[in-house]
This record gives C-alpha cells, structure tokens and sequence, in this order.
C-alpha cells in the first residue's frame, strides 16, 4: 500500500460509504449504467465508466488520457460537465486504470495519450457520456416529482421545476432503475456554458499548485528498493563483465545483477543517492563492435552525402522525379539548398521512473505517470509471467513527456520489471533514470538531411520542387510499422511534406532510410519537427528568388478552394493581420513567417526580431491558430506558448552530439531550454470554429523555428540551413 493520500483517494473514499451510478460505454461503444456500492470494484468490470456521482453530489470524471501539462484533466471535464451541467467546482478527476478494450484511444485503437489526440477522439465520446447521465437525472426527477421531462432543468450540479430541487446524488438511486438513452441530445453550440470559456480554471492548478498533486517521483512505499541502471556507453554495446568491489564500500548498496538483455547492469540501493553513487563504482566491460561508434560531424557527413545520391523511396506517387527534374531544368531561377537538423532530446522536467509493488495475492501494481498503458500493461505482465488482470496501472500526473514516455518498447518500464524479477519480486522496486540517463541514453528525434531543389518560372512561380529526405526511421521495427509505413515509406519521416497543403506544381518527395544503433522516437510534432522547418524556410527562398513577398507568395499556393488550403490561408492572412506586418520596423528590426498543418490544426507565426551589435534578440511573436472547436481557450493559448518555446529552445540551441559513439550532453547547461529573457511578448489567435477539435499540444512547435529563421534571413539575408542556430553563426542577446 502507498502511504500518501490525495484529493483523489480521498473523494474515493467519500464516495465508498454510499450507492453511486457509473456511466459509460460497454464494449461495443453502447452507452450503459449500473449502480454499485464505490467500495467494490469487482461490480464495474464489464463497464467502460467516464462519469461516477456519488450520493452526495460528487461527480467524478474518469479520464482515459492522463496529464502531462497539456490540459486533458480540464478539456475531458469540460465536455462531460457542459452537457452535464454539472458544477465545475464540485467536479473531481480520476486517471482510469489500464484496460485496453475500455479505455482504449480511438484514434489508434489502443489505449494511450499521444499525437494530440485526448480531446480529438473524446469530443463526442465525453459529451455523450455526460449527456446521458444528464437525461437519466431529468427522468427519475420528473417521475418523482411527478411532472414531464420538459419541465424539469438542470444547472451547476442541482435538478429543478419550480419550487422542487435535488442535487444529483439524490437522485441516482431512482436514475439507475430508467433505462439508458442510446443516443441523448446534444447541445448545440449557442448551448455551450462551459466549452470555450475563458475564464475557466484548469482542474489540475490547485494540487500543482500547493504541492499536493502526485507525480511517479513522489511514490514511496515501505521496505522499497531503488534501482538504477548502468547502460552501456555507447549505443548498440552489450555487457562482457563487471565488478562491484569498489561499489560494496558505498553505504546503503545493496547489490547489482547484470540485465538478461545484457544492455546493462540492475544496481539496487536503499536510496536513490545510494544507487547512483554505487553505479558509479561499479567497473564494467563492453562490447562495441555492433555500437554506434561514429561521431556527429561523421554522421552528418554521410547523411549529406546520401542525399546526392537517387532516394531510395518515393513518397508521393503523383510526380516521379525525372518529371519533376525535367521541369525544374527548364526554370527561369532555380533554388537549391541543403538542410541539416540534428539529434534532440525531449528533456521533460521529471526524469523517467516507475515503481512495481508487489501484492500478497500474487498481482503486482505499476505506479507510473503512464502514456501508454495500453503497451506498458501487457509488458510488464509479460516479463513477470502474469496474466494481463494480475497487473493494475495506477497513473499519475507525469512532468512532461513530449513523446519520451510512449516508446514502443515500454522502455523504462520494461527495466523496472525486469529489475523487480531479477531482485526476486518480493519488495517493491522503484527505477530512477537521473537527467544525465536520458539525455545520454534516451530516445532522440533522429537526424535529418533534406534536399531542396526549386524551380521558377520568369513569372516568379514555382515551376517544379524535388525534394530528398534522408532519415532514420521512427517506427520500422515497431508495432507501429503496419499502420504508419506504406510503400517502404515511414510516413512520419515525410509528414507535412509530401502532404502539404500547397498546391505546387511537379513536387516529388522522395526518402532514404538511415541506419543506426542510435535509439530514435517520435519527438514533439515528429516529423513535423523538420519537415516544416525545411520547407517554411524554402518557401521564403523561393519568393526571395522570385522577388515576392512571403505572405503573399504562400497564398499563391493555396487558391483551390479546398477546406484544407481555406483553412490555413486563414490562420496566414490573420497572423499577417495581426502582427501588421505591412507596417514598416525600426531600423535593425524584421518579421518573419511560417505556416504549417500537422495534428488536424493550422498554424502560423509571424516572429519578429531586433539586432543589436549582430546580436538577435526575439521582440515578439504572433501566433494564430485553427484547432476547430476551441473547448478551452486558455488551455489552447498555453499550448501555443509552450509549444512556441519549446520549438524555439530547439532550433537556437538545442543538439545532441556524438564523440567517438558517446553523447557530450549531460544536463541542461549543455542542453539549455528557453530562458524567461530569450523571448519577448507573445500573442495568441484563436480562429473561431464549428469544425470539430483537432490536436493543440503539438502544432505550435513546427511553425516556430522556421519562422525565426526567415525573420533571421529578412534581416541578414543569410538563409540557415544548418541547426541549431548558434552553430551556424547566429548569436542570440
């Protein structure tokens, strides 16, 4: 048993002590209730509940996607409250435990957070759910008071008709025995009270706030032992042999155990400190004749030389290249530029880590800030020889992820597993990787070369664009692999690109694969993190070139009238609007612009930059968005921001190097994030939208870096094909 407790547990148990109605979807997606007393868990096993009210009033909304600082505790609240009419005050939050066919995403039919999809997929799933219980609540009101439905009206959690009221848990009782409306009304939205309110307070502020709220790290449980993992150094290297004589004189060591996957050495400590410390006395021996022993100007090297070579792959079947090469032979102006991108880490605040307890009864319980349970829970019972029900996933609040914590291979997890087994699986393990783990023996967005040839016609039009990615893949190899390649084509490594929302005549896109023991993820907006970058910046050479104005030149490409070209011309004419940016800067000062698709959502940014002794200083950024409906607006806003540092922090400074095979970053002062100082005011647009939600966690990154990079290059005239920015001759007040 955990010896903390928390708003959550203690509303559990409030709940415990009376009736409560569950609501949800069975199985087949059809909506279902049942009512059973809070305390037996056994009674709601064949439900799929989203909304638990207790007799005394308390709603609790289940989330199947957890937190991780993008919102979903307020946006999945929201939609349940709105057609609820529930009191926003009186709502708890509770993360649902790992059950696949229940809570599974339906956007990827398993269950996990991930690609901005929480609010996405859940929009009418969570509205139904609420609007349901809401209908039950009207009709055991109106057969008790002995009156109709239309009569009876609901708000901030009360049920009432005329002089008659009644909070909702004293209601339930009656509600449960109705049968369960299929498909209840929705509201329209000139209906909305809650969706796309500004003022509404985020449902996780208060416990982040004061202290309270429960992250993975904060997990102790009696007689625990904490583990570390010594990995290999370099990338692909096996374990030969090791030694502890040095880390047995390191008070609180309790032992090491080489991992079966032989990538490391399991060391176990009364502490965190004492594991850490013991790990570094531990002398160890590996194998790196199968390692990445390459350094980063080698492999970039070679990643630049690939690209002269014929792609492998062609990732747009409309144009061939010979086609495409033929038209921009014949061009008036031709542009040709070469980009190289490197490795970055995600670097979430919290470091990763998990804790396996075991149980009396044989089952054990993950306690983990888990973004994939869906993956995550059949690991571990896997590793353990456990049956899928033998293993509960209690999830916590997680510290940022930007994709670090939903790797196919259930990484951290699997070694917290795999070190419980190896201690016996008596005492509860707690696996702990330090910041300096992960930045050197992490996931990383891969490398990526692009290959940019633009031809243009005497009118200053685009006339052909060959385009040639090189890049490791992010999921061959993977269970992934089935849904996201086609043709050989990862399609995350051309996302954004070889379906941009640009009407350009003749562009072929073609991909080669890189191969490499280098560990590579999906990394905040994946491969939008280099598509958009590399293509934003081209569009800026191009109308260079062709001697037009950005703004304009962009819209010049997105005139068929299609929803997809309506829609991010919008959020390009808005930026321009909004940031003036026909009206003339002071002298040293310059505005720059890039607009991209990605997760469903439109964005564009106009950044604008002063230059001070050649010194770049970010005055402001402007940044319009069309994310459809805008559920919570200040969520959406926070996003944007967050997004718009973290892309920034990338591409100024950010990069994972290699000497000899071994990461020369360590922490955050050689992987800096974006400073309070390095940026100035930023402002955010919402475009108003009856379209349904799409993604927001990720969108505003792809726009941001390259967005900079032309404000750079209006300034200096140097376009920057080379990131970080600071290693190509950029210097940053």
């Amino acid at each position: 048993m955990t010896i903390q407790t928390s708003r959550r547990n203690l509303l559990k148990g409030i709940a415990a002590t009376g009736t409560a109605l569950f609501i949800g979807y069975n199985t087949n997606g059809i909506l279902s209730h049942t009512i059973a007393n809070a305390a037996e868990k056994s009674d709601l096993t064949p439900l799929n509940p989203f909304v638990k009210i207790a007799i005394d009033g308390t709603v609790t909304i289940i989330l199947k996607h957890f937190e991780m600082g993008q919102g979903t505790t307020t946006g999945l609240t929201t939609l349940v409250a709105e057609e609820l009419d529930a009191d926003w005050d009186k709502i708890a939050i509770e993360f649902a435990p790992a059950d696949h066919e229940k809570y599974k995403n339906l956007a990827f039919g398993a269950q996990g957070t991930g690609g901005s999809t929480a609010i996405a997929n859940s929009y009418i799933q969570y509205r139904t759910a609420g609007a349901a219980v809401r209908a039950l609540l009207v009709q055991a009101a109106a057969a008790k008071w002995g009156l109709k439905p239309k009569d009876i009206s609901v708000e901030k959690g009360m049920v009432r008709a005329g002089d008659k009221s009644a909070h909702f848990g004293e209601l339930i009782a009656d509600a449960a025995k109705l049968p369960l409306p299929e498909k209840p009304t929705l509201k329209t939205a000139d209906q909305f009270n809650l969706i796309g309110k500004t003022e509404l307070f985020r449902k996780d502020n208060i416990d982040k706030t004061d202290g309270t709220a429960l992250f993975a790290m904060d997990v102790k449980l009696p007689n625990m032992v904490y583990a570390v993992i010594l990995r290999s150094p370099r990338f692909g290297g096996t374990l030969l042999s090791f030694e502890t004589e040095k880390a047995i004189k390191i008070s609180g060591f309790l032992n090491a155990k080489a991992m079966p996957t032989k990538d490391g050495i399991a060391v176990y400590a009364t502490s965190t400190w004492a594991a850490i410390s013991a790990r570094k006395a531990i002398e160890a021996k590996w194998d790196n004749s199968k390692a990445e022993n390459r350094s980063t100007k080698e492999i970039g090297k070679t990643h630049l030389e690939t690209l002269k070579k014929a792609p492998k792959l062609q990732a747009r079947k409309d144009n061939d290249f010979e086609k495409t090469n033929a038209a921009i032979a014949s061009a008036s102006k031709k542009v040709e530029a070469e980009f190289l991108l490197p490795y970055l880490a995600h670097a979430p605040m919290e470091p990763l880590n998990c804790v396996i307890e075991p149980h009396d009864n044989g089952k054990v319980t993950v306690h983990d800030g888990c973004q994939f349970p869906g993956l995550v829970h059949p690991t571990v019972a896997k590793i353990l020889g456990l049956k899928p029900d033998q293993v509960e996933i209690k999830t916590y609040y997680a510290g940022g992820s930007f994709g670090r914590r939903a790797t196919a291979k259930s990484d951290y997890a699997t070694e917290a597993a795999l070190a419980f087994k190896l201690q016996g699986g008596k005492k509860a393990v707690k696996l702990v990787w330090t910041r300096e783990d992960d930045l050197a023996g992490g996931y990383f967005r891969p490398m990526a070369a692009h290959s940019v040839k633009i031809g243009l016609s005497d009118k200053g039009e685009i006339s052909g664009w060959n385009h040639h990615v090189v890049s490791q893949s992010i999921v061959k190899g993977t269970p992934f692999e089935k849904a996201l390649v086609k043709d050989g084509v990862d399609h995350t490594s051309v996302e954004g690109l070889a379906d941009a929302e640009y009407e350009i005549p003749a562009l072929s896109v073609g991909l080669t694969d890189w191969v490499s023991p280098v560990p590579v993820l999906w990394w905040r907006s994946v491969g939008h993190s280099h598509t958009a970058y590399v293509k934003e910046v081209s569009m800026d050479l191009a109308a260079k070139a062709a001697e037009k104005d950005p703004v304009q030149f962009r819209l010049n490409y997105l005139k068929s009238g299609n929803k997809d070209q309506k829609r991010l011309a919008g959020v390009i004419k808005l930026a321009a609007e909004k940031a003036e940016w026909s009206k003339p800067l002071p002298k040293g000062w310059a505005r720059g612009i890039a607009a991209h698709k990605s997760f469903g959502s439109y964005v564009a940014q106009v950044i604008e930059i002063s230059s001070n002794d050649g010194d770049i200083k970010i005055e402001r950024v402007v940044c319009t968005v069309d994310c459809g409906v805008a559920v919570n607006p200040d969520v959406i806003k926070a996003q944007m921001e967050g997004g718009i540092g973290y892309g920034l922090g990338a591409v100024m400074r950010n990069q994972i190097t290699l000497n000899d095979g071994l990461v020369e970053q360590e922490n955050f002062p050689d992987y800096e994030p974006l400073r309070i100082n390095d940026i100035g005011k930023i402002e955010v647009h919402i475009t108003p939208s009856v379209e349904a939600p799409t993604g927001v966690g990720e969108p505003g990154v792809p726009p941001a870096g390259p967005a900079l990079a032309n404000a750079i290059m209006a300034l200096t005239g140097k376009p920057l094909l080379k990131l970080p920015l600071n290693e190509n001759g950029v210097d940053f007040a």
